[in-house]
């Protein structure tokens, strides 16, 4: 069905889809590309006006690099010691305008609109959850810090020495990324590495001078053949060559070109042998230069020993719940990235649904109680 508001009625249930749906329906409808810190910064106020009734400490940190603002909420007990670190962010792919293409609606068991999936519905859910807690006046043993970012779309930069920092304090790790296949919980990602690759050729005119130049076009080509045999689907190391620009004229012998590369790496051993040999492409062309920037932007979450304790725990209250919570290992990367090599980390921890960045992008309504539910245990629980 299609609504322009959600009938609002009493309910005894804490966890109510439609209560906590009308919530996520109101961080859905500002848009927050990550490129439009002016509109993110508007949905990180209202999120701290959410907490100002609660028992935490808010510090906003400002903007810097063209990103809004981070936001840290601290419960007022168990900062004393390690505790549960909530990673979330704020910013969408979708940019600005998307939502008259993709507004808020339901139809069946989906609701719809820019970012509900990834991942403001699971954002909103450890809120909700954490302000149950506090309702029901109860002090689990361990302190909540819940940290939203606005940049972790292009790779967290102005976020991640703060991730890592807190990440580094924390005892767990809970991330709101969205359920995968089916409402699994992830365990792993691969690591993410970006590159730019820079080639610089000589010019000549291409019908009378044609053997004086050197073409940076062509050399490119090379390259890209080069970083495609890179690809290893039975190790999972993925390499996608995803922009090219060169040359000026059709009738020149391209000075330079360009490309930009995404390499996706399943472990740090991956990492250590791959990462090596695309910074130190050679260029087989007498008179043409190769220049290569950049490297591993998020590290491999592997799965650890510390990592599978707290998905057996997260399983067990789901079946005390009710349901039953698999894990998966999948190929996009995270700010659990940056904390699962020296922190028990849990991600995947949202709302299931798909779509993610795209012009049909859903939760499924019928994962919200449960999902919500989980997360209150986990606060509860965790020690």
């Amino acid at each position: 069905m299609n609504c322009k508001r959600l009938e609002m009625l009493p309910s005894s249930n804490p966890f109510d889809a439609k209560i906590i749906l009308d919530g996520i329906r109101r961080w859905v409808e500002i848009e927050t590309p990550t490129e439009a810190p002016d509109y993110i910064n508007r949905l990180a106020t209202l999120v701290a006006d959410g907490y100002r009734d609660l028992p935490v400490t808010i510090e906003r940190i400002a903007g810097r690099c063209g990103c809004g603002d981070h936001l840290i909420v601290r419960s007022s007990w168990g900062q004393a010691h390690p505790g549960i670190l909530v990673l979330s962010h704020l910013d969408t792919v979708h940019p600005l305008g998307f939502i008259e293409r993709l507004p808020f609606r339901l139809e069946g068991d989906s609701a719809f609109g820019p970012g509900i999936y990834d991942m403001k519905g699971g954002a909103y859910l450890a809120f909700h959850a954490f302000r149950q807690l506090c309702a029901n006046g109860e002090r689990p043993p361990l302190g909540v810090t819940h940290l939203y970012v606005s940049d972790e779309e292009i790779g967290s930069p102005t976020s991640r020495a703060m991730i890592e920092a807190e990440g580094g304090k924390a005892k767990f790790v809970l991330v709101t990324e969205p359920a995968r296949d089916g409402g699994k919980v992830v365990t792993s990602r691969k690591g993410v590495a970006r590159f730019e690759v820079f080639v610089k050729g000589v010019p000549a005119h291409a019908g009378t001078r044609p053997a004086d130049g050197r073409s940076a076009i062509r050399e490119l080509a090379n390259i890209i053949q080069t970083l495609e045999a890179m690809n290893d689907v039975s190790r999972g190391v993925t390499v996608n060559v995803g922009v090219i620009r060169g040359g000026t004229k059709p009738n020149v012998i391209a000075e330079e070109a360009y490309a930009e590369v995404d390499m996706r790496l399943p472990s740090f051993a991956d990492a250590d042998e791959i990462v090596p040999k695309v910074l130190n492409l050679a260029s087989q062309t007498d008179g043409v230069s190769i220049t290569v920037t950049g490297g591993l932007n998020r590290p491999p979450y592997e799965k650890s020993n510390a990592g599978a304790a707290l998905f057996e725990h997260a399983k067990t209250l789901a079946t005390e719940l009710g349901f039953e919570l698999s894990d998966t290992f999948t190929g996009g990367g995270s700010d659990g990235n940056f904390t699962a090599a020296h922190t028990a980390t849990l991600d995947g921890l949202g709302v299931d649904g798909q779509g993610a960045h795209t012009h049909y992008e859903q939760l499924y309504i019928s994962s919200i109680e449960p999902r919500a539910r989980l997360m209150h245990r986990l606060y509860q629980t965790l020690r």
